[in-house]
């Protein structure tokens, strides 16, 4: 469960007050949990103790122009890797059957791309109805899935089938869930990250603008689809993944230390932006200006060539991904880059405009056989759609889609 992330829907129901028990268990394996609670809900739980006990903000209100503006419903339904809904009252199953959008938690629903587990709570008679049972069948069929209700005394004092399901059993499926869908399991990545800092002297470096959110990314989403990986980065203003062994550097030299250290591996990406040059004798002191005011004489060396250097060696990876960070004539020096680094894919991505440090990227995927611009999109899913690819290139390399020829 570490690095998943996990948006609950809370409706109404006495069984609400399950549903904090349900994210502190979530909290505890890993996973990273944000919240909706419907109008109903508020009736039996509050904002404030989901708030503090998820350590997010609780989204309320479809209309609210300060949560839109700053995480809207949309974005809120992709961030995660799952939707579940506990306590499934019948009246949010009623209109997640028929598509309504008529509230935060159902619109979220009706706008993720991702799967959903309901864990229906209510009166065994409203649970036996022919129309509840109507739209379970009916959201089963679209792929929802289910957790319960189990049988048990209600809180109306009936007993039966209604009860939702104990948060420990639904932390069960939702584990079993993420288990059943692990491509990559077994397999080694090593992912390179953020940019690598050069020293002059001991306040000064060559360096540049990389953030590491792409490299990071795909880390996660790597190891999201099962794999070990590690992680070697640069100096970012980033939180070290959960479950992810991450080892921290500075320069160029370490960087290639750090990724000989993690071989033999089955896959490498080498998404960090490493610095071409590096001082060749770094100062000890800092340097200061010059009485005749002329510019200090700096002796730059060529850095270690990362990308080559793990394509070529006798501890290769399977597959090795390159990244082609440029500002002008992008396809070209990516396929340059492509036959002359000796890595199997390149990711080029045009940073003239503000791509270091954003949120969103575009990237054009290179191989041998060709290229394939993917749409703008957040870093994230730029992530989740290559750590795919890579899952199916390394199950079954004969099955990677033909991508129109531009090495010819």
């Amino acid at each position: 469960m570490k690095n998943k992330r996990i948006l609950l829907i809370i409706s109404g129901g006495i069984a609400a007050y399950k549903s904090l028990e349900l994210i502190r268990l979530l909290k505890k394996s890993g996973a990273s949990v944000g919240c909706i609670l419907t109008k109903g809900g508020e009736q039996f739980i509050t904002p404030l103790s989901v708030a503090s006990l998820s350590g997010q903000q609780c989204y309320t209100d479809l209309f609210s122009l300060k949560d839109e503006t700053e995480m809207g419903h949309i974005q809120l339904s992709r961030d995660a890797d799952l939707l579940v809904v506990a306590p499934a009252s019948a009246d949010l199953l009623a209109r997640m059957a028929q598509g309504r959008s008529d509230d935060l938690a159902a619109t979220t629903i009706l706008a993720t791309d991702k799967p959903v587990l309901v864990a229906p709570a209510m009166n065994v008679r409203m649970w036996n109805h022919a129309a509840t049972q109507d739209n379970m069948i009916r959201l089963e069929q679209r792929g929802i899935l289910r957790v319960g209700p189990d049988d048990g005394e209600m809180a109306c004092g009936e007993y039966g089938p209604g009860r939702m399901a104990e948060p420990e059993d639904i932390l069960a499926a939702i584990e079993k869930h993420f288990a059943q869908n692990k491509p990559l399991a077994g397999k080694s990545a090593l992912v390179t990250s953020g940019p690598t800092h050069e020293p002059i002297d001991p306040v000064r470096f060559i360096g540049n603008r990389s953030s590491g959110k792409q490299g990071h990314a795909i880390a996660i989403a790597l190891a999201d689809l099962g794999a070990d990986v590690t992680l070697v980065t640069g100096p970012v203003a980033l939180p070290d993944p959960l479950g992810i062994k991450t080892v921290h550097i500075e320069t160029a030299a370490e960087m290639l230390a750090a990724c000989n250290a993690s071989l033999p591996a089955d896959i490498a990406v080498c998404a960090a932006a490493v610095a071409d040059w590096t001082p060749g004798k770094p100062l000890d002191q800092k340097i200061k200006k010059r009485g005749d005011k002329s510019p200090p004489d700096l002796k730059l060396i060529e850095n270690p060539d990362i990308l080559a250097t793990l394509s070529k060696g006798p501890n290769r990876p399977s597959l090795v991904i390159g990244f082609a960070a440029e500002t002008e004539n992008l396809m070209d020096a990516a396929k340059s880059k492509l036959k002359s680094k000796g890595c199997d894919w390149i990711v080029a991505n045009d940073v003239s405009e503000g791509v270091f440090g954003a949120d969103e990227n575009t990237v054009t995927l290179v191989t041998s056989a060709g290229a394939e611009e993917w749409e703008k999109a957040g870093k994230q899913d730029i992530a989740h759609k290559l750590a795919q690819r890579i899952a199916a290139h390394i199950s079954q390399p004969q099955h990677t889609p033909r991508l129109k020829s531009v090495l010819s």
